[in-house]
């Protein structure tokens, strides 16, 4: 166990003035890092960010947020500052559920709420189905909770996710890892996302880049770009859903992933999904913006989810969130 360190770090950068402090989970493999803002007793909010980001991707939104919520986001291991999984392992987004769960057991955490964007919030619906009494709220950043894949298409891409990584672990043995200058890693990161202004993508960098003789690297695990070879069908979604008992707020951009990312075979299931939102009387709203617009302007979200984490702090305020026996958590927070 290692003893939480009561010091804060204040950062006073551009994309916040706060008092924000590091997070470091020890992991079988090394460790998952993160951010914590907010009173240490606060009603506890965990933020996932999506594919390829990190937790840097909650900067801007985060102090828009209200005080009273202690807010913990994560770089997902092969993201940010977190640790690469061991050699030889598939990235699954299946995976990410029990990275999940690890970082709920440091915390020690009995319930709280979760903020997901894009890849996050495929791993918080179905933790919050698996473990429905530990989540009592879900804030979905344009995506849809899951997305499902036709039956016929799985065996496919599944030999394909396999194939991808076999071809990426013969070339990581014949190729040197890419040096860059500073400005033309950014150039990278804007022509691979495009929905990033140039500010975001500088904040995404302030944890996706490390020093190096003659420059600057990636920090990121490639093998987060091979075929993800968990699927779930949209059979298996109907068996999710009815599962989850926490309420949820589901904010859509006019110009985020639908557009972006889905094929168009799955826009049949995620306009089935957003209807089983609304049947089941959870919130949906569409905003003007793109994919990352959490980042990129938060203030055209932030009132939204604002309301909504107000509302479950004024009805749990008799609930404990926090275990009153335990004084050592297994995490460190550093200066």
């Amino acid at each position: 166990m290692i003893q939480a360190l009561k010091g804060v770090r204040h950062l006073t950068s551009s994309t916040m003035k706060q008092a924000v402090s590091e997070l470091s989970v020890p992991v079988p493999w090394g460790e998952i890092r993160g951010k914590v803002w907010g009173p240490d007793h606060g009603h506890p909010v965990l933020c996932l960010h999506g594919w390829a980001d990190n937790c840097g991707s909650f900067n801007t939104l985060i102090p828009l947020l209200p005080k009273e919520c202690r807010f913990v986001a994560v770089d997902l291991p092969g993201h940010g500052r977190s640790s690469h999984r061991p050699p030889g392992i598939l990235s699954m987004f299946s995976s990410y559920l029990m990275d999940v769960r690890r970082v709920i057991d440091a915390l020690q955490w009995s319930r709280f709420s979760i903020i997901g964007h894009s890849m996050g919030e495929c791993s918080d619906m179905k933790f919050s189905a698996l473990y429905p009494d530990m989540v009592d709220a879900l804030v979905l950043l344009d995506s849809y909770g899951f997305l499902p894949t036709e039956t016929k298409e799985i065996p496919r891409l599944m030999r394909q996710g396999l194939d991808e990584l076999l071809q990426f672990e013969k070339k990581k043995e014949e190729k040197k890892e890419r040096v860059y200058t500073y400005e033309k890693a950014v150039e990278r990161l804007l022509a691979g996302n495009q929905s990033l202004s140039e500010q975001s993508a500088k904040i995404l960098l302030e944890r996706g880049l490390v020093e190096v003789e003659g420059g600057f690297v990636f920090s990121r695990d490639f093998r987060i770009n091979l075929k993800n070879v968990a699927r779930i069908t949209m059979e298996q979604c109907w068996e999710f859903l009815p599962r989850i008992q926490a309420s949820v707020l589901v904010i859509l951009a006019e110009n985020g992933f639908e557009k972006i990312f889905a094929e168009p075979e799955q826009k049949q299931f995620t306009s089935a999904i957003v209807q089983a939102y609304r049947d089941q009387n959870h919130t949906v709203v569409t905003v003007p913006g793109d994919h990352h617009v959490h980042l990129n302007k938060p203030e055209v979200i932030a009132p939204f989810v604002s309301d909504f984490l107000q509302t479950r702090v004024q009805t749990h305020t008799n609930i404990s969130y926090y275990p009153s026996h335990s004084n050592k958590n297994n995490f460190c927070i550093k200066n």
